[in-house]
């Protein structure tokens, strides 16, 4: 299908372009940045103007809860409320089985394929059952799909597999993903201070974190020049800001992500024990919030992401220290991260952490997309986000696509809608009736 986008406002982080330009896709193809061929004869043509025209976004980390929710079409649900401007997205190993099987891996790219929306781009498990004892076949999972291995939210307590974990990677060239947190003492249900204090909740402190960056630190530089890439998932802290700023100055291989409700919200944003935000990594002080925002501004860290966790309501509704950690998070990566934008980053940045940003971060394992994905170039997959930057409209739990209807945002007035979504040229997500400035 041929397609022209007219009259948008074409931004692309990876060049710098900013320009009212129109974009012709041909083949899943984008054949044109600027001005389409005089015999360019589109089948569709699109007017965008009062839009911004993007690359489609890049989700770091969502889950999507299959395998193992089948039954309530988990799948459909979350690659719907994905595909409003997510192209593509990364899934952790934390299902249910654990992806630490290439038949499960095949699987849930095959069903996820069938439905022509987003790419699901899954994360082997490092150890079988996420149990840190023995690796998984690293190999295998490779070659049925994984783009990289993660423990998930499961912390790595034996520091020698760990070490053996990251020269067995090394060796082959696979990247490893893990979230910063001590096995003992990042047990709470909040962050440690006067209000989990308060309010009787135990806590997590600062140093869960810093210490397990310390020690990853340390295993990396034992292994410098090894070509080893880590990737730290949802800093929390600003000490743990700091920490990854001065292995970065140092050389080591590292990137780093933090999450939409570390970025915006704090720990005070608990109320009055709003099971909502009973969120992992729990939410921090306001000094934490800050230096993280900085450093996602000045490319300390690298990427935004949505840690999108559906949690259905009986797991929910309970006490907040018995309810399940996590909150919907796809449908307001893209509002959340203008929102940011606006406040001093600027809209360039706001989309680099979700496009070329991710793409880099994925870098090899992207395969024949890597030198388009994240990006909008002459000759790429025509992965596109039209988003219309001023359209207001309000977080509503019912109004959601995602089954998980649990967010901390509920009742927050946002600005920035996908209007539609390419996934290589194929319609994935159109808004109807969406005028330049309308919110739904």
């Amino acid at each position: 299908m041929k397609i022209l986008i007219q009259h948008g406002r074409v931004i692309d982080p990876a060049s710098g372009r900013d320009e009212v330009a129109d974009v012709a896709i041909a083949g899943g193809r984008i054949i044109a940045i600027g001005k389409a061929a005089s015999d360019f004869a589109p089948n569709r043509t699109i007017d965008a103007s009062g839009c911004v025209v993007a690359p489609g976004l890049i989700d770091l980390a969502a889950r999507l809860r299959e395998p193992g929710h089948e039954h309530a079409r988990m799948l459909e649900s979350e690659m719907a409320a994905a595909v409003a401007g997510v192209t593509s997205l990364v899934c952790p190993p934390d299902t249910d089985p654990v992806l630490d099987e290439p038949g499960l891996v095949e699987m849930l790219k095959m069903r996820a394929e069938k439905l022509h929306q987003a790419r699901v781009l899954p994360l082997g498990a490092l150890t079988r059952g996420l149990k840190g004892e023995a690796l998984t076949e690293l190999a295998q999972l490779t070659d049925a799909g994984c783009v990289a291995f993660s423990q998930a939210d499961t912390p790595l307590v034996n520091t020698q597999v760990l070490q053996r974990a990251l020269q067995y990677a090394a060796t082959f060239g696979y990247s490893v993903w893990l979230r910063p947190q001590d096995a003992w003492l990042g047990n709470g249900v909040a962050a440690s201070g006067p209000l989990a204090t308060r309010m009787g909740l135990a806590g997590v402190p600062v140093m869960a974190e810093t210490i397990a960056l310390h020690t990853l630190f340390e295993i990396l530089r034992g292994m410098q020049g090894s070509g080893l890439h880590v990737h730290l998932c949802r800093i929390s802290s600003a000490a743990g800001v700091e920490l990854v700023r001065r292995a970065k100055a140092d050389g080591l291989p590292v990137t780093a992500d933090v999450s939409i409700n570390s970025l915006h919200l704090t720990d005070h944003d608990i109320g009055y024990y709003d099971s909502a935000a009973r969120l992992s990594p729990p939410l921090r002080q306001q000094r934490d919030r800050d230096a993280l925002r900085a450093g996602l501004a000045d490319g300390t860290l690298d990427a935004l992401v949505s840690d999108h966790t559906p949690v259905d309501a009986d797991a929910k509704t309970l006490p907040f220290a018995e309810a399940e950690p996590g909150a919907t998070g796809l449908e307001l990566l893209l509002p959340l991260a203008l929102k940011w934008g606006e406040d001093g980053a600027g809209l360039m940045r706001a989309l680099e952490v979700l496009t070329s940003a991710p793409a880099r971060i994925l870098g090899g394992a992207l395969g024949s997309l890597q030198a388009s994905c994240g990006q909008l170039v002459v000759g790429g997959a025509a992965d596109v986000c039209v988003f219309d930057p001023q359209a207001r409209w309000q977080v509503e739990p019912d109004a959601l696509r995602s089954q998980g209807k649990h967010t901390p945002f509920t009742g927050y007035e946002l600005s920035g809608r996908a209007r539609l979504t390419l996934v290589a040229g194929h319609m994935a997500f159109e808004r109807k009736g969406a005028a330049p400035g309308a919110g739904r």
